[in-house]
């Protein structure tokens, strides 16, 4: 077998060659890299939302909160199930929440741009529900009043959407900010809560809810709360865990991510895999001699092409590093995008993923070995005798 080293010292040699297809190779992993990061973030900050022993109710056929009407006599029913977890005074923990959407301008480098927010009408008992949640800046607003709060994700981001400022809920309906929260890193973060009944009021919905959330005594009750719910045909309404709902609502998403970020880099491979193949066949026309001496010492031709398909993989995991380097980068931005399920701007970010970047180095390796495999074999076939002659 040659030595590694000879072919390490071979790319060091043609720098100029070397670094140039090591970055067109870099570029294509960390495209890819990035989709897949993406894609992850996209599913944590959806996921996240949802609790395994929490669930969602809706109306039967609506596939969001915002598509749902649920009335007052139907939540307190969904409320008395079993299956419901209570607290220490009796009271079952869950909530009926309104959801709404409001279109909102943007500041900073967005500005003049105009943008979906949602805003949930909750009751005392959300905050409980969702314990993940508590305010960084600020208070809670106080239940009954016109005030609400922001998640930090949106916070500063949306005219008037900042501690001590207020906007328009609806015309001639202003609303304060009175605190800032944070929820896990999760969707809420780019919600707005306010007080239940001054969204109802606002948007006149007096004793209905979007949908209806509750703490379940344990996972495995789901079955029984889900067959109370759906067994009555009467109220209409379709029962689901809350972890499964966020995570529909982050599949058509996270699938056009990684759907596109897989495209543009199969376009991409391609005049990589041709800058490999240029600047292994460089390799092999100016190494002819050395070629023939390592023929004439004995090399067979099998260790000549395992040589140089080596010397082409070396050549991609080094592209391959610096894709993923550049790639791991991406982990400190954040990207707004429009959430089509919800019609809502959600603020997501590029999740790291061991497995993830290994794949996109993988990728990046592979396209080393099919760059590099035609001038292996032409290597490999060169006579030692003519090699060495010139």
């Amino acid at each position: 077998m040659i030595p590694i080293n000879y072919n390490v010292r071979s790319l060091f040699v043609r720098k100029t060659t070397t670094i140039a297809t090591a970055i067109g190779i870099g570029l294509v992993v960390f495209v890819l890299a990035s989709a897949l990061m993406l894609s992850a973030g996209i599913t944590k900050t959806l996921v996240t939302a949802g609790r395994a022993d929490q669930a969602i109710v809706l109306r039967k056929g609506s596939d969001t909160e915002l598509a749902s009407s649920i009335d007052t006599p139907a939540t307190s029913l969904i409320l008395a199930a079993p299956g419901v977890k209570r607290d220490e005074r009796g009271n079952a923990i869950g909530a009926g929440e309104v959801v709404i959407v409001l279109a909102m301008d943007k500041l900073g480098g967005e500005a003049g741009q105009v943008s979906n927010v949602q805003v949930r009408g909750i009751p005392e008992s959300s905050l409980k529900l969702r314990s993940d949640a508590h305010v960084i800046a600020g208070r809670p607003p106080t239940p009954g009043t016109d005030e609400v709060m922001v998640g930090k994700s949106i916070a500063g981001r949306f005219r008037g959407m900042d501690l001590g400022q207020h906007f328009d809920m609806k015309k001639n309906r202003p609303v304060n900010v009175v605190g800032v929260f944070e929820a896990g890193g999760s969707s809420f973060e780019s919600e707005v809560w306010a007080d239940i009944d001054t969204v109802r009021s606002a948007f006149g919905r007096p004793g209905l809810a979007s949908s209806v959330t509750v703490r379940l005594e344990s996972p495995s009750k789901f079955e029984v709360f889900r067959a109370t719910m759906e067994g009555d045909k009467q109220l209409g309404l379709e029962a689901m865990r809350e972890a499964t709902y966020y995570e529909k609502q982050s599949s058509d998403m996270s699938s056009l991510i990684r759907g596109l970020g897989t495209a543009i880099s199969v376009f991409f491979s391609f005049g990589a895999i041709i800058g490999a193949v240029i600047t292994m066949l460089a390799a092999v026309s100016q190494r002819q001699r050395e070629i023939g001496t390592l023929r004439a010492l004995g090399f067979s031709r099998r260790s000549i092409l395992l040589s140089f398909l080596l010397e082409s993989s070396v050549l991609a995991l080094m592209g391959g590093v610096l894709g993923i380097v550049g790639a791991l980068f991406m982990s400190f931005a954040k990207i707004s995008m429009m959430n089509f399920a919800t019609w809502q701007e959600v603020t997501f970010c590029f999740e790291p993923n061991p497995v993830l970047l290994a794949i996109a180095l993988a990728a990046g390796c592979g396209m080393g070995v099919i760059g590099g495999f035609l001038p292996a074999i032409r290597a490999a076939s060169v006579e030692p005798v003519k090699a060495i002659r010139g």
